[in-house]
């Protein structure tokens, strides 16, 4: 057993939680901004300016989703070259395999997705890990191994991964349309603390496959925290702080949180406002990825306008109201008044930028 924990060092194979589903995941939200997410904004894009390189940028970079978090997976796992290459391959199995289900009487085909994609490449990059330079015959045996172990771990788990991620996300997308108030709330103030936790709230929504009124709620969430933070740590942090969280990300105040964990209230009851007016008021729908991803480069609002591309006059005031003024408003009221009262003190949301 030594022997054996002692060759996983070697190998910097660390099996943990934190390192597959905080590190990997976080790693694989990136893989799907730059290519699944990118390409969406470029299709929305091309939509309304209709130039027709966008449409190719769009299909491009859509096209390559599955390698994209391959690679990206793989890079946090620190692969080797040659293990990362092969990841690719991976997650372009793991993304695409699925199954054919009868839901509601219709025949459908559903694929497993990030999720799947996950499983996959993990399984795939840590074995891949185990025979990289062990042997001569390196360039065919890493190859072999990290490719054929993935594709048959996704032949084998994707079609339940699938049935699962359907499900989860049927319920969820489902429930709210019947509960719009109360599942606005639940759904906004979760996925918004996802966002600011060191985890990826927009792989969580794409793998759930959060759409609809859901994802619009998600979205609302996902604003509340950044555009809540970033104002009403204005005095602390300036005009580099708005920037950092507006549009970069709130898990900046993360530290923060954990030596004072009052900080997030103000950004949390606000998406429990946000959520439901987004669901009931203002009706805005999102896609999956987008909605974990809040303002961060506008990602958000833009996949609202995805979404709802005859969305209206509504929309566009919906979009101004849920994702910017109202999260700037609720988080600066409610903030003041946890000041006041004490809970918060100058200097709690300081961040080193």
């Amino acid at each position: 057993m030594t022997k054996f924990r002692a060759f996983l060092d070697r190998k910097d194979i660390h099996p943990s939680l934190h390192t597959y589903f905080i590190d990997a995941m976080g790693s694989m939200a990136l893989g799907l901004f730059a290519s699944l997410l990118i390409g969406t904004i470029f299709s929305t894009l091309y939509k309304y300016i209709g130039v027709a390189i966008l449409k190719d940028l769009a299909d491009c970079a859509t096209a390559v989703t599955g390698a994209a978090l391959g690679i990206a997976i793989a890079n946090a796992l620190h692969a080797p070259t040659l293990v990362m290459l092969c990841a690719a391959a991976v997650g372009y199995a793991g993304n695409g395999f699925g199954g054919t289900f009868v839901l509601g009487g219709v025949e459908k085909t559903v694929t497993a997705g990030p999720a799947g994609a996950l499983i996959a490449v993990i399984v795939a990059v840590e074995l891949g890990k185990m025979v990289s330079k062990e042997t001569k015959i390196d360039i065919l045996v890493t190859p072999i191994v990290t490719i054929l172990s993935g594709v048959l771990v996704a032949q084998l788990t994707c079609p339940l991964i699938a049935w699962c991620m359907y499900w989860i996300g049927w319920f969820i997308n489902t429930a709210t349309v019947m509960q719009p108030i109360i599942m606005g709330i639940l759904v906004s103030a979760a996925v918004g603390v996802a966002l600011t936790l060191p985890i990826s709230s927009a792989a969580i929504c794409a793998m759930i496959g959060i759409t609809g009124l859901a994802g619009g709620a998600a979205t609302a969430g996902c604003c509340a925290q950044m555009i809540g933070f970033a104002v009403i740590s204005f005095r602390e942090n300036r005009f580099g702080g708005v920037i950092a969280q507006g549009l970069g990300t709130s898990m900046l105040q993360m530290g923060n949180i954990v030596k004072n964990p009052r900080i997030w209230i103000p950004a949390t009851l606000a998406s429990m406002i946000t959520g439901p007016l987004s669901t009931t008021v203002f009706k805005l729908e999102c896609t999956g990825v987008s909605a974990g991803m809040g303002t961060c480069g506008l990602v958000g609002p833009l996949g609202i306008l995805t979404a709802m591309p005859d969305g209206g006059t509504m929309m566009w005031i919906g979009i101004a109201v849920i994702c910017f003024i109202l999260p700037a408003l609720l988080s600066l009221l409610f903030s003041e008044i946890l000041r006041k009262i004490g809970w918060i003190k100058r200097g709690d949301m300081k961040l080193d930028i």
